[in-house]
């Protein structure tokens, strides 16, 4: 049986390019797509509130306008509070794109039926995601969670690193109580104390140190041997058939905003903080002292699809995914 609850039907899209100015001509494991396709003059993105390269890309305006450029109009949809409603957006047809987020829901989506494909991926740098302890609890290590209460979100990144780190130290995860909270009410649940540790990403994790003297216990880069879930960006498999030229303009927006974002980290660090600034000016210096990185993979790199095809088998090994799930049959041919 398994210990996820599969989300419900979303939505998922894949497609790529190689660079800034890959436009056309590319192809994707799967095949190729047309030269050229569009049966549209307007693309609408999903967006939310966190400072993700989507969000850079939007209040930056030098991706809508390049796409402007192309004749394609922006339209911005959102802001949405996490990945999967942008998933049910595009599944529903209110949206084009999901906003750049876990690849695990988009599997699941995908599992229960959604006509869905991945269009491109990202990779921040350094991996950042943690499972953090409250000051004063007494969790020093892994093995010190056994009979407290862990803060994860639900079948999602935060859960699955628990999941990962109990594994390794041979913790059996019946012992630890797993507490379902979403990141807007885990944070005041850990400053309370009413848990005693949280699973989270960035920049939660990072504000939660700071402002709760909160330290980490395990964190996905030092201490996973592998990578579980990846950002990435999906639309439906009839708008990437229909319009891969509108793909390849997306794919290509986005992996020129990496490119700034990774070469101007004063300026993209404060467009990732907000206005009004959703965290403070210390977390923004952390961000720049670990000089974050916006790495782009297409979905026509054989070495990212089979480190993704690896994690996939992680989850269905697990039962956190219901079959076996074959990447290269999901890439947007583009």
């Amino acid at each position: 049986m398994s210990f996820f609850r599969t989300p419900s039907r979303r939505s998922f899209l894949a497609g790529s390019t190689l660079a800034a100015g890959a436009l056309s001509g590319a192809f994707s494991l799967g095949g190729a797509a047309p030269a050229s396709a569009r049966n549209t003059d307007k693309v609408r993105l999903t967006f939310g509130p966190s400072g993700g390269l989507t969000l850079i890309a939007k209040e930056r305006g030098a991706f809508e306008k390049a796409l402007n450029d192309q004749g394609l109009k922006v339209e911005w949809v959102g802001p949405f509070p996490n990945h999967a409603p942008t998933l049910q957006a595009v599944t529903g047809g209110s949206a084009d794109f999901s906003f750049g987020g876990s690849t695990t829901p988009a599997f699941a989506a995908i599992s229960a039926g959604s006509p869905l494909v991945f269009t491109q991926f990202l990779v921040y740098r350094p991996r950042t995601t943690s499972i953090i302890a409250r000051q004063g609890s007494g969790i020093e290590k892994v093995q010190d969670l056994v009979g407290r209460s862990v803060a994860v979100n639900r079948s999602g990144l935060g859960e699955f690193l628990l999941v990962a780190a109990l594994e390794k130290y041979g913790v059996d995860r019946s012992k630890v109580n797993f507490v379902y909270l979403n990141p807007p009410d885990a944070a005041p649940a850990l400053a309370s104390g009413k848990v005693d540790a949280w699973s989270m990403w960035s920049p939660g994790v990072d504000i939660a140190r700071a402002e709760y003297k909160a330290h980490d216990i395990f964190v996905e880069e030092r201490d996973l041997d592998f990578q579980i879930d990846f950002t990435t960006w999906l639309t439906s498999r009839t708008f990437a058939t229909e319009n891969a030229d509108i793909v390849r303009l997306v794919n290509a927006g986005f992996a020129r905003e990496a490119e700034w974002a990774s070469a101007n980290p004063q300026e993209a660090e404060k467009i990732a903080q907000g206005t009004p600034p959703r965290y403070s000016d210390a977390v923004r210096d952390l961000f720049l002292e670990r000089k974050r990185r916006y790495e782009i993979y297409p979905v026509t790199d054989e070495a990212f699809v089979a480190q993704l095809q690896k994690a996939a088998d992680w989850l269905v090994e697990r039962k956190v995914l219901p079959e076996k799930v074959t990447v290269t049959d999901l890439l947007a041919k583009v």
